[in-house]
């Protein structure tokens, strides 16, 4: 084996080799699988196999320990179930294009994929199998494209800069506007003003002597506060804006770079939501830039974007949405009703203060009438009984004990109170609480099954107490999620005609989809 991989080293045929020439590494390859099989017959080969750590490597044997590492590193093992129900072990060499499956999608498809009823995560993981297969290819294509390649792999970089670069902005407008309405705008007094050079030097000075994402923040605030005072605002928000768009932009790029979207067609170019999004984001910037300030705000939810737990904040109302919109229904329905007996009825009593505008000369403050008509009985019921803490008895005329229809005022505020106020409103709140504790728990479920529990098999952790095999050792070696994606793609790219007996058992089930 070592042998081998120096010979392929050494020979300058491996990279141009063509047609049907035989690499020397390959060679090696093959005689690393067959010696991995027999180990499992032989402590004393399976001692052999182990590439020693780096530390230990003796400089006259660092060649061949090398050969070691990279075998290992390229060999994978599944287990396949034949018609029969007997199990397979299968140990293969894993594809050159693997090596280009991004850390971000794996832990994408770690961290979302579905379970099914046996507790294993198999046949919604192999679903995703040709999208990220095409990534591979992708990824494999661009590394000839080194300014693309370079800004897909910062893309978490620019999208953290995005979104300070929001922030800030909007920081601006929102000390700041309208602009120029001060006379000394501008104007700073000579202490602060040198206060600001001098923090300006000093969070340049870290910049360069600490260069980490912490430093990056403080650099930016006094930058922008000089420039505000210097150039002045509308200058600095105009800069701000377009180094938002322009690496926005390039976030935009680097999405692209590393999801291959236009490769995929039109359609899916069309449903791909998260590429949408940012679409969004980029003419949202563009707004804000070319037609009003007020449009940075939106860029602010791009924290629901980020921040998992704000998402599920959101989620407890959208995702039990029906339930919520029939309540709301029903609290319409009983508003209308009450609305109707209090224009039958208590006509008189729906009187409030109001305070009209100085431009309606002639009319002084006072009180009015506001359910002379049926729709302005509706209106008044659902603006004031909905917003005060009583009901709409809080916001009617206070009724004499002597009044003919004392009784009935009473019996009207208490059941407004009782079945609108704290049933009705009380049970919408109580659906939301509900599902955001559903969530929380789903979450903190799924972040432990995802620690203690095999992604093939669904085995979990504790089953593997006292046992030969750790459970760590298992979901690395036997059932490694990821080597079954790689024979995958080693069926995908072997010719048929060179298959084994288990390819093209394999083969076979993905055209049946039994996985």
């Amino acid at each position: 084996m070592k042998e081998a991989y120096a010979q392929g080293l050494e020979s300058e045929a491996e990279e141009n080799a063509i047609g049907d020439q035989i690499k020397p590494k390959d060679v090696g390859h093959n005689i690393y699988i067959l010696a991995h099989q027999l180990a499992r017959h032989s402590k004393f080969l399976q001692q052999s196999l182990r590439p020693p750590a780096t530390g230990l490597l003796l400089s006259h044997k660092i060649e061949g320990e090398d050969a070691l590492g990279y075998y290992a590193n390229h060999t994978a093992q599944i287990e396949i179930v034949r018609h029969d129900r007997t199990m397979e072990q299968i140990v293969f060499p894993v594809p050159n294009i693997c090596e280009y499956l991004t850390e971000e999608s794996k832990t994408r498809v770690f961290t979302t994929t579905e379970r099914d009823d046996q507790g294993s995560k198999v046949n919604d993981f192999f679903t995703q199998f040709d999208d990220l297969y095409n990534e591979m290819r992708w990824q494999k294509k661009i590394r000839n494209n080194l300014a693309l390649f370079w800004f897909s792999r910062h893309i978490s970089l620019w999208g953290s800069i995005s979104f300070y670069l929001a922030v800030l902005v909007n920081v601006a407008v929102a000390l700041f506007y309208p602009f120029g309405d001060d006379e000394d705008e501008g104007i700073l007094p000579p202490f602060v003003s040198i206060l600001l050079w001098v923090a300006l030097v000093v969070c340049t000075t870290m910049l360069f002597i600490l260069p980490k994402p912490g430093s990056v923040r403080p650099f930016l605030v006094s930058v922008i506060l000089r420039s505000i005072y210097t150039l002045g605002l509308d200058p600095t928000l105009l800069l701000l804006g377009a180094a938002n768009l322009l690496n926005k932009i390039v976030f935009l790029v680097s999405f692209v770079g590393n999801q291959g979207t236009f490769t995929r067609g039109y359609k899916p170019v069309v449903m791909d939501m998260p590429f949408l999004y940012h679409v969004g984001y980029v003419i949202v910037c563009m707004l804000g830039l070319f037609v009003h300030e007020f449009f940075y705000s939106f860029l602010l939810f791009d924290l629901l974007n980020r921040e998992e737990t704000l998402l599920n904040v959101v989620k407890s109302v959208t995702r039990n949405g029906r339930s919520i919109v029939l309540t709301a229904v029903l609290a319409l329905i009983l508003v209308y009703l009450f609305s109707i007996v209090g224009f039958l009825f208590l006509k008189d009593d729906f009187r409030m203060d109001v305070q009209r505008l100085p431009v309606m000369a002639g009319e002084d403050d006072g009180t009015e009438r506001v359910c002379d008509t049926l729709l302005m009985c509706i209106v008044t019921v659902l603006n004031q009984g909905l917003r005060n803490g009583g009901g709409v008895g809080d916001v009617l005329r206070k009724p004499s004990k002597d009044d003919p229809l004392f009784v009935a005022r009473v019996v009207y505020d208490l059941l407004f109170f009782f079945i609108v106020i704290i049933i009705v409103l009380n049970l919408i709140f109580g659906v939301i609480i509900d599902t955001f504790a559903d969530l929380r728990s789903e979450k903190q479920r799924k972040e432990e099954i995802l620690k203690t529990t095999c992604f093939i098999c669904g085995l979990e952790r504790d089953k593997f107490d006292n046992k030969t095999v750790s459970f760590e050792e298992h979901i690395t070696s036997e059932h490694n999620m990821w080597h079954y994606l790689y024979f995958l793609v080693l069926v995908r790219v072997k010719d048929p005609t060179e298959y084994t007996g288990p390819e093209s058992y394999v083969a076979q089930m993905i055209k049946v989809g039994s996985w």
